[in-house]
């Protein structure tokens, strides 16, 4: 994916920030690759809409094309920036070093905040699988306790430790796709490929489409929060990412092969949880039932990961001294035990929202992060071409920007297709982040609540092109 090249850079510091967690408590490569995994993807469970929005050619090639235009290369960032600065509050000190901690602070702002909505994405896709076999949880009380119940389980999972939530996330992983293996085997003799090629692209929904490649591919940065836990990570985190990037891709790309060759097409069938019928049609209810228990464990794997990312990225940020230091304080698991809750509170109280309105939502928010990121990324090649790269992407400072385009533009189209109130919601949500940056500065020069910067964390000051330690 890319150069190792220690020789002509200035070292770092090895951040140790979070060495305070034992090493038996840092994550190794396989726990790591299926956290990635899950922060991006968890299985096919959601990819349905695109062949409803555009029909199974488009929605295969989408697969496709998209992890090149978008998924590489935020992957290739992902293992740059997140090598250079092995810390929890990842992209927030990336944007931090390149463009001042007023704009780390936002970068944070956003990230979380659509990591949060994310996330509250999982209750209701559990839930959406279930109901055609639990019609009472398609709504009403039984639906809301059922969320507050997942909620709340899965919460105290992510308390227990990140090593558990590693190992989990590679079982879960396991138990996800091995259905999908077992319906691609029950499909071979009813493909039939012509099926792959229907299109109309006159009746392509384009903003659904969008949003649901961008939505099922996106978040490859959402591990750099989690830099801090992991065992030698100069190393095994591009690993990580080469190998999680193969796995997502296919994990898409394969049951929807089989279920587009394999059954006969009807577009407005294909919305969240059409894979479960599409299992009792190839192999029988028992088929069925394996496919949505699948689902269940997907999204069960895909909460943790993200809510593991978002509490952690909170403890990051409070350790550059952006958020209160209480934001910093672990549990005896060492977990950041403030930074979970909040994020279950979050999680809670948008789990209301339909699917569309929430994968709208966040990905605007997403956006408006990526292009911040984007910017650092070259920024950084500038400004610090001196600065310790263990993972190095080839090109030079016009690679860096040559890179940043293809994605670049496919966000200005995301953003270009979003509604008037996903758009309206997002800005506001993008301005509290503006003003809230201010006040928490406010209440710090007025020592209403302690603020500290971790004494073990590399300093960002700038001095001739290279980083102070």
């Amino acid at each position: 994916m890319g150069e190792c090249n220690n020789a002509e850079y200035i070292e770092i510091n090895e951040v140790v920030s979070s060495s305070r967690a034992n090493n038996d408590r840092k994550l190794s490569l396989l726990p790591l690759v299926f956290l990635i995994f899950y922060e991006v993807s968890g299985g096919p469970f959601g990819v349905e809409d695109t062949v409803q929005a555009a029909g199974p050619l488009l929605a295969l090639v989408g697969f496709l094309v998209f992890p090149i235009i978008w998924s590489v290369p935020e992957a290739l960032i992902t293992a740059e920036l997140g090598t250079m600065f092995p810390e929890n509050s990842g992209y927030v000190v990336w944007v931090s070093s390149a463009l001042g901690p007023y704009w780390g602070f936002q970068q944070g702002w956003v990230k979380w905040l659509s990591g949060v909505i994310d996330n509250a994405l999982y209750p209701v896709l559990f839930l959406d699988y279930l109901k055609s076999g639990v019609p009472a949880l398609g709504g009403g009380l039984p639906r809301v306790i059922a969320v507050i119940g997942i909620t709340v389980v899965l919460t105290y999972m992510n308390y227990r430790g990140l090593t558990i939530v590693g190992w989990v996330a590679v079982l879960l992983g396991i138990l996800s796709i091995l259905p999908f293996v077992v319906m691609g085997l029950i499909s071979i003799p009813k493909l039939r490929p012509t099926r792959w090629l229907v299109m109309d692209v006159h009746s392509v929904d384009w903003n659904l489409y969008l949003n649901t490649l961008f939505w099922n591919l996106n978040y490859w940065d959402s591990i750099s929060t989690l830099v801090g836990e992991v065992h030698n990570p100069k190393k095994t985190l591009p690993k990580a990412l080469f190998y999680a990037v193969i796995l997502v891709v296919l994990s898409y790309f394969f049951p929807l092969l089989v279920g587009t060759g394999a059954v006969p097409l009807e577009r407005d069938l294909w919305t969240d949880g059409y894979f479960s019928d599409i299992a009792k049609i190839l192999g029988g209810v028992w088929l069925r039932w394996w496919i949505q228990g699948a689902a269940a464990l997907s999204n069960m794997g895909t909460f943790v990961a993200e809510m593991s990312s978002d509490s952690f990225q909170l403890l990051g940020m409070a350790e550059r001294g952006m958020l209160p230091e209480f934001f910093a304080k672990r549990s005896r698991h060492g977990t950041p035990l403030v930074g979970i809750l909040l994020s279950a509170s979050g999680v809670l109280l948008l789990s209301w929202m339909s699917f569309q309105e929430i994968v709208a939502a966040e990905n605007f928010l997403y956006c408006f992060g990526m292009i911040l990121e984007f910017i650092a990324f070259v920024r950084l090649r500038i400004k610090f071409p001196n600065a310790s790269r263990p993972f190095k992407i080839p090109g030079g400072t016009i690679g860096a920007i040559l890179l940043c385009m293809p994605p670049t533009i496919l966000v200005c189209v995301v953003l270009a297709f979003s509604t008037v109130k996903v758009m309206i919601i997002s800005l506001a949500a993008i301005a509290i982040g503006l003003v809230m940056q201010p006040c928490l500065k406010h209440i710090e020069k007025k020592k209403w609540l302690k603020f500290s910067i971790s004494p073990d964390l590399p300093d960002i000051h700038r001095d001739n092109g290279t980083l102070l330690h």
